[in-house]
């Protein structure tokens, strides 16, 4: 019978080998020998833009190949450990290196995760767009739920967030809203977000408390640096002022400071009132327009994708990605990776991690849609 050690030890070669694979070691390591190399060229930053590409991946390959001779050590370290410690009959020491086994795989598991996160913008800062769909106040407050739900979530990764803009419910929630999330990694743990969400629940707002189905959407798409080009003309692009809403009193803003810009050949709609001054929203609107067309770009590479334009398709029946069920029973169950969770308070208050993990994998492995049954 098999000892739960030999188990973790199976696990975290496992996990050595799918990293190696990723990262195709042995081009890896030719690549990365070949930057040192050009590292010490006193020519090489003649060019900055390049320059600084080049360190970056530099950079990245080092810590992969780092990474994964670091685990085999330490695995074999800890497996040299237990052996000695069997020999001595020295328990403290095989439960010392036993528990550093533990540790290990939990790293491992964790570094597989941040190895699908090597696109070519996963590591940006991102926008999400939370859009409500038909069903007024009821989907206006779902997306104002989701809105908490994302915000939370980023909290919880120590992130950085930015309410860029918020449209308000006649009633109740909102009717879309943007945030700016700022951190490592941020839209490569996000960008399998985008989709149709959707909620079933005893309602709120109905006297009779019957059961109501809502359905609203979230769009990702990645925050761009200077260095990647996007040209935009603006001959293409209608821009509309109006007033900023917000929660009243002394914080309306009583001048037409918020921006609406309209790329005219995509359809892509951005907006920002996050500054009092209009001349600051648009230069972020344009931020963010340039930063959505390099997202549609990045999505015409990824065929996977195409069924993701979540913003381009109704909000409604058979298109969700996930179902959030408050009543009669209680369950959240993503319905491209059938990974379910039977807690959705702890969900909707930003654990969220277990089905992102699960949506890299699946993207990562192919994207091939799972046979998942929706939820009643």
């Amino acid at each position: 019978m098999r000892t739960e050690i030999e188990n973790i030890v199976d696990e975290i070669k496992q996990a050595i080998s799918l990293l190696r694979r990723h990262l195709d070691w042995d081009q890896a390591v030719r690549r990365l020998d070949w930057l040192n190399n050009k590292s010490e060229d006193p020519n090489l930053w003649n060019d900055a833009a390049e320059a600084q590409k080049l360190m970056r991946e530099r950079q990245q390959l080092d810590d992969g190949i780092n990474s994964v001779r670091a685990f085999e050590q330490q695995m074999q370290d800890a497996i040299d450990l237990i052996e000695l410690g069997e020999e001595e009959g020295d328990t403290d020491v095989i439960k010392e290196a036993e528990d550093a086994l533990r540790v290990l795989r939990t790293e491992a598991a964790r570094r597989q995760v941040e190895a699908m996160l090597s696109g070519e913008a996963d590591g940006n800062d991102t926008y999400l767009e939370v859009h409500s769909g038909a069903g007024g106040t009821e989907s206006q407050d779902w997306a104002n739920i989701l809105l908490r739900m994302y915000t939370r979530w980023a909290e919880r990764q120590g992130y950085k967030v930015e309410l860029m803009e918020v449209h308000d419910g006649e009633e109740a929630g909102i009717k879309s809203a943007t945030l700016l999330v700022k951190g490592h990694n941020a839209y490569g743990w996000l960008k399998t977000e985008s989709g149709v969400h959707r909620l079933v629940r005893i309602s709120p707002f109905d006297s009779n408390a019957r059961r109501h189905t809502s359905f609203s959407s979230i769009w990702v798409y990645p925050v761009i640096d200077d260095l990647i080009q996007i040209d935009i003309n603006e001959s293409d692009c209608r821009i509309d002022t109006y007033r900023s809403s917000g929660a009243g009193g002394q914080h309306v803003n009583t001048t037409d400071s918020a921006v609406r810009i309209t790329h005219m050949p995509s359809g892509i709609v951005v907006q920002c009132q996050q500054e009092r001054s209009q001349h600051k929203n648009k230069a972020k609107a344009w931020d963010m327009l340039r930063a959505r067309l390099y997202e549609a770009e990045l999505k015409k590479r990824e065929e996977a994708a195409n069924a993701e334009a979540a913003s381009k398709s109704d909000i409604g029946w058979g298109h969700q990605i996930r179902s959030y069920v408050l009543q009669p029973y209680q369950l959240v169950k993503d319905l491209r990776t059938g990974v379910a969770s039977t807690a959705p308070d702890d969900v909707l208050d930003g654990d969220l991690n277990e089905f992102m993990e699960a949506a890299l994998a699946h993207r990562v492995n192919g994207g091939a849609d799972a046979v998942v049954d929706d939820l009643n």
